[in-house]
């Protein structure tokens, strides 16, 4: 796929997923925005304006505008976000809303390959708009969960675990770890067909599996141990355990 096209297909899953979650929170009273997140210690409204404060980072980003103290400031992992004046429902969601919108904007001006700085470091715009695509569907996964609500899984999936596999080397030495050699996926969409991502020379280990299921793992949401994926060779207890999707 060209850089051009991957650029298109991500933003377009954004922008899926943006709608995704506006679904499920927009029409959220008080006690709504209150209930406790999938994410420990996080409400509904504590995910969104989360997300917001990011959106709001990757525009900035985007546009030139990020500074070191923002940087910092942003997605620490683990961090709950910082209780403001904002933190109220309707001015959280207000918010999440125009920073989507901000950061989509941002996103379409840049050319893929264009280096944007990030909280690790800098990353490629279709690198940054994939990782945002990415913690996107997590927290949407989030708040589902909060709210009783199981979305069905679809295509945007696959960009999701196209990045957790090709950071495989950069999850791998945030652990201080090396691997033993390239690695292929052969994940189950859920439209049934077969995902596959493969690296130019023989694979040393290869995970088959559900693509949920690995996405979830790179998520931390789920154990490899509660899903049906599969890893056989040299690296394949570490890939499940060090994969990600974040910085």
């Amino acid at each position: 796929m060209q850089p051009t096209q991957a650029m298109d297909e991500v933003l377009t899953a954004l922008a899926g997923q943006d709608d995704e979650l506006d679904e499920l929170i927009g029409g959220l009273d008080e006690s709504g925005w209150a209930r406790p997140s999938r994410c420990p210690d996080w409400s509904i409204s504590d995910v969104v304006l989360h997300l917001a404060q990011t959106n709001e980072m990757t525009a900035a980003s985007a546009e030139r505008r990020l500074t070191e103290a923002a940087a910092a400031f942003g997605n620490p992992a683990g961090a709950k976000p910082a209780a403001t004046v904002d933190d109220l429902a309707g001015l959280v969601y207000q918010r999440w809303r125009a920073s989507s919108a901000a950061q989509a904007k941002a996103l379409s001006a840049c050319e893929p390959g264009e280096r944007l700085p990030w909280v690790a470091g800098d990353l490629s715009a279709l690198t940054l708009a994939t990782t945002r695509l990415a913690e996107m569907w997590i927290h949407t996964g989030d708040v589902a969960a909060g709210l009783g609500r199981d979305p069905a899984p679809d295509g945007r999936l696959r960009p999701i675990a196209r990045l957790a596999w090709r950071t495989l080397p950069y999850a791998f030495s945030r652990a201080g770890r090396t691997l033993a050699g390239p690695v292929a996926l052969a994940l189950t969409a859920p439209d049934g067909t077969i995902w596959e991502f493969r690296p130019d020379g023989p694979a040393a280990t290869t995970v088959t599996g559900p693509a949920l299921d690995f996405c979830l793992v790179a998520a931390r949401r789920i154990p490899p141990s509660a899903t049906a994926l599969e890893a056989r060779g040299p690296d394949g207890d570490a890939v499940l355990e060090l994969v990600r999707t974040f910085a």
